[in-house]
């Protein structure tokens, strides 16, 4: 029998997360790497289509002039995505902003120090940035179950050591990573404004952030997935409505006092999604269509250069 994931998702079989240690940043994709749903360039970032089928990456051949970043980590890479012209990136690029090109500056599995570090230890394979987009957010929330002796001093990263027996409390971790998130944001402002690219802050999607009923295919994939993993067991107590709204309120203020703008896409999603769309292959990545509107919506919300 076909499980609802090979039935549903069949691309989910090429995204496995198996990643190359790197210095510095951990891990990152493999370069030069080609499967069946999305191909890397040398130093293994995801390629991004543009207009035509045009192709743009970090460290690969794109247009000449100025380029537009989306970072963060496997969302923004496009987990879920059925090619490389169904990621975020390529959306924008292709149809909804398409003024310059969009490079996936991406890493999966990243937490908001090593977003950051990526950007500076590729910064000289970039031509002139124009604006920095950071999409993001999760996997801080995720990793603030581990405890103090594995979140060091600028937080933990997967990976890092066994789970906890005791998790602080759904307050504790909204605190805790929203605290991580604006630290390191700060940084990225200083690169921007070095840069002279307009930077925005979006707080990434959530499934169970965005609406409380699932669609039918959602629920079967979300059902099969919790059979072999712990996401649900683990992060229950913040995989809930109230808790994304929370934690985009204490990113949102610590963005206003940096004076960056910031967003909650989850929000967004919500009012625009068709009731019975399907969004979501899992509950961090999206489908074709989810990345699709959230690609629109965010062109909308950030407008031109």
């Amino acid at each position: 029998m076909t499980s609802p994931r090979a039935e549903l998702a069949p691309q989910m079989e090429h995204y496995t997360f198996v990643l190359e240690d790197q210095p510095y940043i951990g891990f990152f994709q493999y370069g030069d790497e080609t499967t069946p749903v999305y191909r890397t360039d040398a130093d293994g970032f995801r390629v991004t289509r543009g207009p035509d089928g045009a192709a743009a990456a970090v460290a690969g051949e794109r247009p000449p002039g100025p380029v537009r970043l989306l970072a963060g980590s496997s969302a923004v890479f496009g987990v879920g995505a059925t090619g490389d012209a169904a990621t975020v990136p390529s959306r924008l690029w292709s149809r909804y902003a398409t003024g310059l090109p969009w490079l996936n500056f991406s890493g999966q599995s990243h937490n908001s120090v090593q977003e950051l570090m990526l950007f500076t230890l590729f910064r000289h394979r970039l031509p002139e940035v124009a604006e920095i987009v950071l999409l993001s957010g999760v996997n801080n929330l995720v990793l603030s179950r581990l405890p103090a002796a594995q979140q060091g001093r600028h937080g933990a990263f997967f990976e890092c050591g066994p789970a906890p027996e005791t998790v602080p409390s759904a307050a504790e971790r909204v605190a805790h990573a929203a605290a991580l998130t604006v630290r390191h944001l700060g940084g990225w402002q200083l690169v921007a404004a070095a840069l002279g690219a307009r930077l925005t802050y979006v707080l990434q999607p959530l499934a169970p952030w965005v609406r409380e009923e699932l669609v039918p295919q959602e629920r079967a994939l979300f059902d099969e997935l919790d059979d072999v993993s712990n996401f649900r067991r683990l992060h229950n107590d913040i995989a809930t409505p109230e808790v994304g709204r929370e934690y985009a309120k204490a990113i949102g203020a610590g963005c206003a006092a940096l004076g960056v703008p910031f967003w909650d896409l989850n929000a967004a999603l919500a009012e625009a999604a068709p009731p019975g769309a399907w969004l979501f292959v899992d509950r961090v990545h999206c489908t074709d269509l989810g990345y699709d509107t959230a690609a629109r919506l965010l062109a909308e919300r950030l407008g031109p250069i």
